[in-house]
């Protein structure tokens, strides 16, 4: 009984720490929109251990929105959830991982040079949108994404020769904290960077009494497994997996 119910918790950390546009409640479902920007924050969630889904009624929804019905199934999920959604055609993808950590499990130490600030700058978009490659339009909607945060957040950044290498946040909820984001500059790997501006979020976190910390992760993502693994992360609490309506 405490695992699922803090396999629930995380679940609701996560959706907080990443919300969506517009949402509608649906019979134990939330339907996210955000015009199009990443596949969490335009589908179809679970609240509870639902059995159940009204297809109808949710591709509806996301038709009058101009959006692809998908569903996000998580492996809490009564299996015939997922088996009904490939009966009707829906196509699988996007295989990912919930870990889990005690928040004194997780390698964390003060960094100086990582910049903390309870929120982001102009100039933290506009390093998040240049590492992200996004397109102006994706830039402008990750923006709104993030200003829908209600919740407690910290924003992080790394420079090195007075470039930002590497971004993040952290956001809390309910004693615990959830890492967004996480991205580090591409053309210079294996500089430590990723690790630090975790580190640094892990002792924010700390300071404002969180007891657990989790993040999402593909499956097949191997170094940033390996990050994550290397820094506390050794419990996958859960697995997800997205089903797309056929075309």
């Amino acid at each position: 009984m405490a695992e699922r119910a803090l396999e629930w918790r995380v679940e609701e950390t996560c959706l907080n720490a990443w919300p969506a546009l517009r949402e509608v409640l649906l019979d134990g479902w939330v339907l996210r929109f955000s015009a199009g920007l990443t596949r969490r924050a335009n589908s179809a969630n679970p609240l509870r251990p639902v059995s159940h889904v009204d297809l109808r009624a949710c591709e509806a929804l996301y038709r009058r929105l101009g959006l692809p019905t998908i569903f996000r199934v998580l492996s809490l999920l009564d299996p015939l959830v997922d088996e009904r959604l490939a009966e009707a055609g829906y196509t699988g993808e996007g295989e990912s991982c919930v870990l889990y950590a005690p928040i004194e499990d997780i390698a964390a130490a003060p960094d100086a040079e990582v910049r903390l600030r309870d929120r982001p700058t102009p100039d933290w978009f506009a390093a998040m949108s240049a590492l992200q490659n996004h397109s102006s339009a994706q830039a402008a909607i990750y923006r709104r994404i993030v200003g829908q945060l209600a919740i407690r957040a910290a924003f992080a950044v790394l420079f090195d020769e007075g470039v930002a290498v590497a971004l993040a946040y952290g956001a809390l909820h309910n004693g615990l904290l959830c890492y967004e984001s996480v991205i580090t500059d591409r053309r210079r790997r294996r500089q430590g960077w990723g690790r630090r501006i975790v580190s640094a979020l892990t002792v924010w976190a700390r300071d404002q009494g969180a007891v657990g910390a989790c993040l999402e992760v593909e499956a097949h993502n191997a170094p940033a497994r390996a990050l994550y693994d290397a820094i506390g992360f050794k419990r996958e609490l859960y697995r997800y997996h997205y089903r797309r309506e056929p075309p």
